[in-house]
């Protein structure tokens, strides 16, 4: 009991079946996810009179739910994993620069995150997408805006103050490049804190996808993205409730999850709170 006290075991179990149903969708999804026999629509879950070929039930087109789901994972993991590496990635470049370089530098990166926080992404995504028509790429691009902001403003903060450090100062008398002050000194300083930022981030992210998807901006169709499934349903919530709630369920425990764990990261990783806990 003492190990699910300290340790986020619920949410390492929940996340590492969502990235097992990902990464072996083809081998585990009982049907097609695409393909579905309209005389089978709406068969409810078995819990609910449902038949075991369909343990989840079918939707609107009688494609199999569980199947949908398994492959949704696969968006959802592909989506928050890539927007990662793109928003992340450039905010955490943006931070270094404008945390190192201070003056007019640091004022302009700044003044840009402040416009980017002020842009309602809803409405420019759906602009967007009514412009080009919704795609993956777009909705990556839109979700790298999202929250590249995020990560220079932590990292510049951390920056800031790792800056002002012996080390560095030492660095500099050595002749070091500001590039490799920076990659060599602070980089490794600044790692837990992108770290952090990346577990609390990536349920925002997920989520944002989803309501994307609902609000058709997302993932285009037949994609089983789990946003267009929960909009995919809501015409038919009062008799085939399952179509929307079931792929809803799934996005909360992955958002919770991915905040739990980052909550316990940010406690085990941020020196400050490892000195009070002593």
């Amino acid at each position: 009991m003492d190990v699910l006290k300290r340790y986020p075991i619920s949410s390492i179990v929940i996340l590492g079946l969502i990235g097992f149903m990902a990464v072996f969708a083809p081998l585990i999804a009982p049907h097609d996810h695409l393909i579905g026999e309209l005389r089978d629509r709406h068969i409810p879950p078995v819990l609910f009179g449902g038949d075991t070929n369909h343990i989840l039930g079918t939707d609107s087109l009688g494609r199999d739910i569980l199947s949908r789901l398994i492959y949704g994972s696969r968006i959802s993991v592909i989506v928050g994993v890539v927007t990662l590496i793109i928003g992340g990635g450039f905010g955490t470049i943006m931070g270094l620069i404008s945390g190192y370089a201070g003056g007019w530098v640091d004022e302009i990166i700044m003044r840009i995150v402040d416009i980017k926080f002020s842009l309602p992404l809803i409405l420019i995504a759906l602009a967007l997408s009514v412009l080009l028509g919704p795609s993956f790429s777009l909705l990556l691009g839109l979700l790298s805006f999202l929250i590249w902001g995020t990560f220079a403003r932590q990292v510049r903060g951390q920056v800031l103050s790792l800056k002002e450090l012996e080390y560095i100062a030492a660095a500099k008398t050595f002749g070091a490049s500001p590039t490799r002050i920076l990659f060599k000194h602070i980089m490794p300083g600044v790692f837990y804190v992108v770290l952090v930022i990346s577990s609390l981030t990536i349920g925002g992210v997920i989520l944002a996808e989803a309501s994307l998807s609902f609000l058709g901006a997302g993932i285009p169709p037949p994609a089983p993205a789990w946003g267009s499934m929960v909009a995919e349903g809501r015409l038919y919530i009062s008799t085939a409730w399952w179509v929307s709630l079931i792929p809803g369920m799934m996005i909360g425990l992955l958002v919770v999850s991915t905040v739990f764990l980052g909550d316990w990261l940010r406690d085990a990783l941020d020196p400050r709170l490892r000195q009070r806990a002593h």
